[in-house]
């Protein structure tokens, strides 16, 4: 048996889950859609560049659900997990994920977006574990902060090799599927680095090491 990681964002599902849910936020009514909009697309695209402080972006996007309770949150991404979700997740990707669970690997999703999104997405997908950024609760309410090391970049090194530690797991055989630059330090780590949809600069450094390369639908 031997651990399955697995990206979220435009590795499991065809699109950013933060970005698809500014844009719910906008439906609701809980910000400017066009201005916000406009920013966060500033902000996912030099995300995409590797150019993006994930403090700045978490700042940003939490903004409007500072002061509201995790039950409400709860309460609306699940239909918006559905609606818009739902409908963008990779068949491929469900299949990978059936063939590890067959194979008897432990199936890990880990992302650079909140949890609070994370863990419903993973729920759909029928993946128990997962590591995202972890968001501050006081009094009963979200502050809008974040809590921890982020998982992005070498973040998502730190916070894996805790969660080993306290699973008292390991490393040995482990898959990671990413489509991202951002991802190429874990990608590095494990003994089986898998590359989906890959961006410009993930494509080059995988073709030069010789890394499989999935295109999934």
């Amino acid at each position: 048996m031997a651990l399955a990681i697995f990206d979220l964002d435009e590795t499991l599902i065809h699109g950013d889950c933060a970005s698809l849910w500014s844009a719910q936020m906008g439906r609701l009514g809980w910000v400017d859609s066009e201005s916000f909009l406009r920013r966060d697309l500033q902000l996912m695209d030099a995300y995409g560049k590797g150019h993006l402080a994930m403090e700045d972006y978490m700042a940003f996007s939490l903004e409007p659900i500072a002061g509201r309770t995790p039950e409400e949150v709860e309460h609306l991404v699940g239909p918006w997990v559905e609606d818009f979700i739902e409908p963008i997740i990779f068949s491929d990707a469900c299949k990978k994920i059936a063939e590890h669970r067959k194979a008897g690997d432990r199936i890990l999703i880990i992302s650079a977006s909140g949890t609070h999104l994370v863990k419903p997405i993973a729920e759909r997908l029928g993946v128990d574990e997962i590591l995202g950024i972890e968001l501050e609760i006081k009094g009963g309410v979200y502050t809008g902060n974040t809590v921890g090391t982020l998982t992005y970049r070498e973040g998502k090194i730190t916070r894996l090799m805790d969660w080993l530690d306290a699973e008292e797991e390991n490393l040995e055989g482990a898959y990671f599927y990413s489509d991202s630059r951002n991802d190429l330090p874990l990608l590095r780590k494990v003994d089986n680095p898998r590359v989906v949809n890959p961006d410009p600069v993930l494509l080059a450094e995988a073709e030069k090491a010789g890394w499989p390369i999935h295109q999934w639908s």
